[in-house]
């Protein structure tokens, strides 16, 4: 990394800076107004990883020919379906695995054959590891001690307990905590020694959807705050797009596609990204609808997304240049704020169409034997074989 290279922490809405875990004088907003020298997030380089098992079935190629950039201090999601490679690259980055090849770079510094006490490395699991004979000040601490670090660690472990917005429960042991509070305290044991560099390996996988919303806007907000590289695993795409500066897409051991959130939703470049990322309606290519839109494809089948569809009650007029074929309204599923249509064409092809209930009643409000007219940009169209979109891992 170039040493004129430096990431900035993000300010505050108020212009000062975020309190972090070396702060002091925090207020009640978290606004501070001396913050101590620290270093930034580091910068990460994955190049050509492979992993490879030798397993009963042949050889698993977990992770097979892998190029990651993860700049510092920005939080990064790796997703894809189990078995993908995404869990297998966080352990390599980690060292918990050895690499079969390739490079990993932490800065400047080959970090590949580094011990994991040498990364500068936190890390927070989903069944969060804490000590159960431990109080949750001890848990805290021992992130200290084990790395032998110097200072009041008495006062660090205040200071994270306030980061992490637990004050006061320093006493208590992991059994008298909601799994939200257990999930906190793990963050706060990982970041103790101050690293640059934060893994999380689905972290809020045993959580329930209300307190994983709740606690990724918290986990935002603190790694954000402390300027901490952050990578974290999981395979919930809500999850990944509402917390990551970047999405990295695994699918057998490659990566698919890695840009912004809304590079990834709004730009798919392969069948598989399109297919895993967001609901999508499959037709056959030989179908009236591909061939009313004129979607020309060797592949065989056509994918789209139910909001690409645009919906007619009667035929557009002619002079307007918008191709539309006929549909019978099939099923009406009313699923609270939005409304599912099935739409059934006259070659018994079927898809989806959702609303929001606002919409259908404003535009629509079909009932079920309805006809309608549908439209589909052929730009927003993708043909693709089943192979392309297949998953399963390759052993």
């Amino acid at each position: 990394m170039p040493a004129n290279r430096k990431a900035q922490r993000p300010p505050s809405p108020s212009g000062g800076a975020l309190a972090s875990i070396d702060d002091v004088g925090v207020s009640y907003e978290g606004i501070i107004t001396d913050v101590p020298t620290r270093p930034t997030g580091l910068y990460v380089r994955v190049r050509n990883m492979v992993k490879h098992f030798n397993t009963a079935k042949g050889l698993f190629r977990a992770v097979d020919g892998v190029d990651v950039d993860i700049e510092p201090s920005t939080i990064v999601a790796l997703l894809g379906p189990s078995g993908s490679g995404k869990t297998t690259l966080l352990r390599l980055i980690a060292g918990l695995e050895q690499p079969t090849g390739g490079s990993i770079y932490f800065d400047d510094t080959d970090a590949t054959n580094l011990s994991v006490q040498d990364r500068q490395i936190g890390f927070v699991f989903q069944s969060y590891a804490l000590f159960n004979h431990k109080t949750v000040a001890e848990n805290i601490k021992f992130g200290l001690e084990v790395r032998k670090l110097k200072g009041d660690h008495d006062k660090r472990v205040q200071d994270l307990l306030a980061l992490v917005q637990l004050q006061g429960l320093g006493d208590r042991y992991p059994r008298q905590l909601s799994g939200g509070q257990r999930q906190r305290i793990a963050l706060a044991r990982a970041l103790a020694s101050n690293p640059r560099l934060l893994l999380l390996d689905e972290p809020f996988g045993a959580l329930d959807a209300v307190v994983r919303k709740q606690l990724r806007a918290g986990l935002k907000e603190i790694v954000r705050s402390v300027g901490v590289t952050t990578i974290i695993v999981t395979h919930d795409q809500e999850e990944a797009f509402d917390l990551a500066d970047k999405v990295v897409v695994f699918n057998r051991g490659l990566v698919e596609q890695q840009g912004s959130p809304t590079e990834i939703i709004k730009r798919p470049r392969t069948p598989f990204i399109m297919k895993f990322v967001g609901e999508t309606n499959v037709v056959p290519a030989t179908s009236l609808l591909a061939k009313r839109m004129r979607f020309a494809t060797s592949k065989s089948n056509v994918m789209f997304r139910p909001h690409d569809i645009r919906l007619f009650k009667s035929p557009p007029a002619d002079d307007n240049g918008v191709l539309t074929i006929g549909a019978n309204v099939a099923n009406k599923a009313n699923l609270g704020w939005i409304i599912k249509y099935t739409l059934r064409f006259d070659d018994d092809v079927e898809c989806e169409l959702q609303l929001t209930r606002d919409q259908d009643e404003r535009e629509y409000s079909l009932v079920v034997g309805s006809r309608v007219f549908v439209h589909v940009n052929p730009r927003s169209m993708m043909g693709f074989n089943q192979s392309d979109v297949d998953s399963t891992p390759l052993v």
